[in-house]
């Protein structure tokens, strides 16, 4: 693990940290932190690991902190204020994981997402309690579910048709089980349901029922750091960026249009000749601007 313990804040070039472990970010949450670094600065440094870049010039992995380094960027800043440990490559992917299970308080999906990610690692369960803090029968429950197979299941959780609890219920369960609409039953009275979740549930046990545990093609990947969901949500932050821009600047040129129309219109000479050329009609926006401009 790590080897020293940083005693100073670094300033880091933004464009030379790599995300190891890139994760999804609740946009509320993530415009809070913008909002935040841009009002107060950043209260808290990142943490990366020193690496030689393809160019020879120092590179960084990123260990915690990518929401504060997605804002930095976001904000334009080219550099941001990091503590840089010496870890290998194994114990930052571990340490990030960390890190996102403290920070978003046990989140089911993403935690299997961490989890799957450890056992294509080879590690085994109780490594994987030891490095993550988890309890043991959470984590065992997981494994069980990803052991199982039960891809009809993981891909219901998720897209939110029914929480993980449940999945592993169903998981544990003979598919000949009758007591199963019971127990949907239960969860429904104390909350583990809600809504249309319960046909949703009963609609997939009965699928699962005739076509077995598997869905019969890829299920889709649960996010990690080649299909994390951030990488979108940037660039969709980029484009709606260069809409406003391009928004901004086409107001700012019909202020001028208006302007400059204003004051001919206040010419009689030029009124006199639109009339001549049968063009002295705007179009009622338009006029309605040149009125109030």
């Amino acid at each position: 693990m790590m080897t020293d313990t940083p005693e100073s804040v670094t300033l880091v070039p933004i464009d030379r940290i790599e995300v190891l472990n890139s994760r999804d970010r609740n946009m509320k949450v993530f415009e809070e932190i913008v909002e935040n670094i841009r009002s107060i600065g950043l209260k808290k440094p990142i943490t990366v690991t020193e690496r030689e870049g393809a160019d020879g010039a120092p590179a960084y992995l990123l260990v915690c902190g990518e929401g504060r380094l997605n804002a930095f960027r976001l904000l334009g800043e080219s550099h941001i204020p990091a503590l840089v440990v010496n870890v290998t490559d194994e114990d930052a992917f571990i340490m990030s994981l960390a890190e996102n299970i403290a920070r978003r308080g046990h989140r089911p999906l993403e935690i299997l997402a961490d989890i799957e990610l450890l056992l294509a690692r080879d590690y085994s369960i109780d490594d994987i309690i030891t490095r993550t803090g988890l309890s043991e029968k959470y984590v065992r429950d997981i494994v069980f579910l990803l052991e199982k197979g039960e891809e009809r299941l993981i891909e219901a959780v998720q897209n939110g048709t029914i929480p993980l609890t449940t999945a592993l219920e169903i998981a544990r369960a003979k598919h000949d089980d009758e007591n199963l609409g019971d127990m949907l039953e239960e969860a429904y009275k104390t909350g583990q349901l809600k809504g249309h979740q319960i046909t949703d549930a009963k609609r997939l046990i009965e699928k699962r029922r005739e076509k077995g545990p598997k869905t019969g093609g890829d299920r889709p990947k649960l996010p990690n750091s080649a299909h994390s969901l951030v990488k979108t949500y940037q660039r969709e932050v980029a484009r709606q960026h260069k809409l406003m821009l391009k928004a901004d600047h086409a107001h700012q040129q019909l202020l001028l249009v208006v302007q400059g129309l204003k004051r001919l219109f206040a010419d009689e000479h030029f009124v006199t000749l639109l009339r001549a050329e049968g063009l002295d009609s705007l179009p009622k926006y338009l006029a309605d601007r040149i009125e109030t401009a």
